[in-house]
C-alpha cells in the first residue's frame, strides 16, 4: 500500500465499568498489549498514536515512545468519561497528518492482525475506485427481533420463517474504523458521508464494555490461545 496508515489507539486511565481494565493481566499482557502488539505486526501501519491521561501508567507497564508509536497527552477538556470520543479523534486528526487512519480499541482484544491487514486492503481499493470514504466493522444477525411491548419488529411470528432466511441485519461492533482526514472533517465522526461495512469473524467481534464482557472475552481468547492450530485449520 502507497497510503500512509496511523492508526488511532486512544487509552484513558479510569474505566467506569470495569476498573482499570486497560491495564489489567489479560491472559499474561496487559489488556492494552494486545491489539497494540496485532496493530504492530501489520506491516502497512505506519505509527500507532496513543491518546491518554496515562502516560505514567503506561510506563509502569513498559510501555515508552518508539519510531512506530506515539504518545499523545490528551488536553484536559477532552479528559472524561462524558467526553465523546469524536472529540479526541478530532485531536489526534488535527495533529498527525495521515492518508488513512485507522481507530481501534484497547478492549478489542481478539482482532487479528490478518483482519486488520484484510480490511485496510478492501478500503485502499474502495478508495481506488472512489467507492467509500470509510469502512467500519459490523457482525452480522439473522434473528428475530421484538420489541419492549413484545410487537415483532423483523418477522411475523405467525409465519415461521427459517432464521438463516431472514433478512440480515448489521450490527456496529466498534472493533475497527477506517477513514480519510477529508471524510472526518466532512462529518466529523469516523463514519463518513459514503462508508462500508465489513464483517468481522465472530469470535474476534467481542468488546469489552463490562465485567461479563471481560469474563466472556478471557475465556474465549484462552481458548484460542490453547486451540489456535485447530482453529485455524478448520476457518481455511
Amino acid at each position: 500500500m502507497s497510503r500512509r496508515v496511523v492508526a488511532l489507539l486512544p487509552m484513558k486511565a479510569n474505566s467506569e465499568r470495569v476498573k482499570g481494565k486497560n491495564f489489567r493481566d489479560f491472559n499474561g499482557k496487559p489488556l492494552f498489549r494486545w491489539v497494540l502488539d496485532n496493530l504492530l505486526s501489520v506491516p502497512m501501519v505506519d505509527k500507532v498514536i496513543i491518546n491518554t491521561d496515562a502516560r505514567s501508567v503506561l510506563a509502569e507497564n513498559g510501555l515508552v515512545p518508539t519510531d512506530r508509536i506515539e504518545i499523545r497527552d490528551r488536553p484536559e477538556e477532552i479528559c472524561g468519561d462524558f467526553v465523546s470520543m469524536n472529540k479526541v479523534i478530532e485531536d489526534d486528526v488535527s495533529n498527525v497528518d495521515s492518508d488513512i487512519y485507522l481507530m481501534t480499541h484497547t478492549t478489542n482484544p481478539l482482532i487479528s492482525a490478518s483482519t486488520i491487514s484484510d480490511a485496510l486492503n478492501k478500503f485502499d481499493a474502495a478508495l481506488e475506485q472512489g467507492n467509500a470514504d470509510s469502512l467500519f466493522t459490523v457482525d452480522k444477525i439473522q434473528t428475530r427481533f421484538y420489541r419492549e411491548d413484545c410487537s415483532p419488529v423483523n418477522h411475523d411470528p405467525s409465519c415461521l420463517v427459517r432464521t438463516q432466511d431472514l433478512e440480515p441485519w448489521f450490527e456496529e461492533n466498534s472493533n475497527l474504523y477506517l477513514f480519510t482526514k477529508d471524510s472526518f472533517e466532512k462529518t466529523t465522526a469516523r463514519i463518513g458521508e459514503s462508508p462500508m461495512m465489513y464483517e468481522t469473524p465472530k469470535y474476534e467481534s467481542i468488546d469489552i464494555d463490562t465485567p461479563e464482557d471481560w469474563d466472556f472475552a478471557l475465556a474465549a481468547h484462552r481458548y484460542f490461545l490453547e486451540n489456535a492450530e485447530n482453529i485455524i485449520k478448520s476457518a481455511s
